[in-house]
């Protein structure tokens, strides 16, 4: 029994405490393009991931796909303590270089989209928010993502470029948690992703402001050294980043790319 096997048998766990989603059945991995693909993926990408799966499917009778969406650098460290997935998909090259660093990628990571920052405030804005220096006024309740997190990261660069210093109300461990603390009322404001704050329009506005410009990240996307379906992993990422794939992205307000 080898090392490696027990911290995969244990990052494992962790992975199904977390929860994995999946859009098909429990069909075994396989070799040729079929079976099923577990892609560990940033949690503002959950929606178009989520859709792309299903695409993905429709196109690859046989294959399921099987998502564990989470903060990028709880994924990561999952990843790189031997938990069994075929795909990662991080929300900054940092987090993505922790897998590469461990030697735990198969290949160079390759950049899907790129993203930004916006202010999600309940609907209609009753606090009259237009930037970010509103969100230090008396009173103005706040949440961010941590800073290990690429959302939060990108939040600590916007807030340094502005010149605003602010104490959250709250630092969540994804973009998700910072966003359902302003659907829940339980503050004014939150620093989300353009693509969560659009995902939740009929619940909330998103604000817009010069200095996300500032704190653009990059998603790349990589097939897992120790994948169980590399066949149908790399199938998956040529998927997501083909013309179709592009196209659920973009309509979720990614933006396209450097060219690489």
């Amino acid at each position: 029994m080898t090392v490696r096997w027990i911290r995969a048998a244990l990052a494992g766990v962790a992975a199904l405490t977390l929860g994995l989603t999946g859009c098909g059945g429990d069909e075994p991995a396989a070799t040729d393009g079929g079976g099923r693909v577990t892609v560990f993926a940033a949690a503002s990408l959950t929606e178009s991931f989520t859709k792309l799966g299903k695409d993905f499917e429709a196109t690859h009778p046989g294959t399921s796909v099987t998502f564990n969406f989470a903060g990028s650098s709880a994924l990561a460290t999952q990843v790189t303590q031997g938990a069994p997935a075929d795909v990662f998909a991080a929300a900054s090259p940092a987090t993505m270089k922790t897998v590469t660093d461990a030697g735990d990628a198969a290949g160079n990571p390759v950049t899907l989209v790129r993203n930004q920052l916006v202010i999600a405030v309940p609907k209609g804005n009753p606090g009259k928010v237009t930037g970010l220096a509103d969100l230090a006024r008396p009173g103005v309740k706040v949440a961010l993502c941590a800073e290990q997190v690429p959302c939060g990261a990108a939040a600590r660069t916007a807030l340094g470029a502005a010149g605003v210093q602010l104490t959250p109300a709250t630092l969540e461990q994804d973009v998700k948690g910072a966003l359902a603390k302003v659907k829940l009322g339980e503050v004014d404001a939150a620093l989300v992703y353009r693509t969560d704050a659009r995902s939740a329009a009929a619940d909330l506005d998103g604000v817009e402001f010069p200095e996300s410009a500032r704190a653009v990240n990059d998603y790349p996307i990589v097939v897992l050294k120790h994948a169980g379906n590399p066949d149908g992993a790399r199938a998956f990422v040529d998927y997501v980043r083909s013309d179709a794939g592009r196209a659920v992205l973009t309509a979720a307000g990614f933006q396209a790319p450097p060219t690489q």
